[in-house]
């Protein structure tokens, strides 16, 4: 019986259109479900929000990258000089993230509040 409602709910969350597409999140959306979580405490871990989350700090990474990659392959000037490895802790980017006042939370997606976090972290 568990296992049924189990798979019933994941394939709720799989086929619900309300979940929209990596990297379309706005950053005051991110924060709300990241406080949430945090308010779940171990809970958390049963939580669809956290691959949510995931994937969307993917997908912002992917396209950073992507973005370094491809203005590196025209000559554009950087936008930003990370080191090969740069490490990155959810604390740094969520303080970043609260730097933006309400109005711009709704207003800016992850993955631009991501590459200006990195511009800001890794200036040339």
């Amino acid at each position: 019986m568990i296992k049924s409602g189990l798979v019933a709910m994941m394939a709720l969350l799989i086929c619900s259109p309300a979940i929209s597409a990596a990297g379309d999140m706005k950053v005051e959306t991110f924060l709300a479900k990241a406080d949430a979580l945090k308010a779940k405490g171990m809970l958390a871990l049963a939580s669809s929000d956290i691959g949510v989350l995931k994937a969307e700090g993917k997908a912002a990474g992917e396209e950073y990258r992507a973005r370094i990659k491809s203005d590196k392959a025209k000559k554009l000037p950087p936008h930003s000089c990370p080191p090969t490895k740069a490490a990155l802790k959810s604390d740094d980017l969520l303080a970043h993230f609260r730097t933006y006042s309400a109005t711009q939370r709704k207003q800016i997606s992850v993955k631009t509040a991501f590459a200006e976090m990195m511009k800001k972290r890794y200036p040339c």
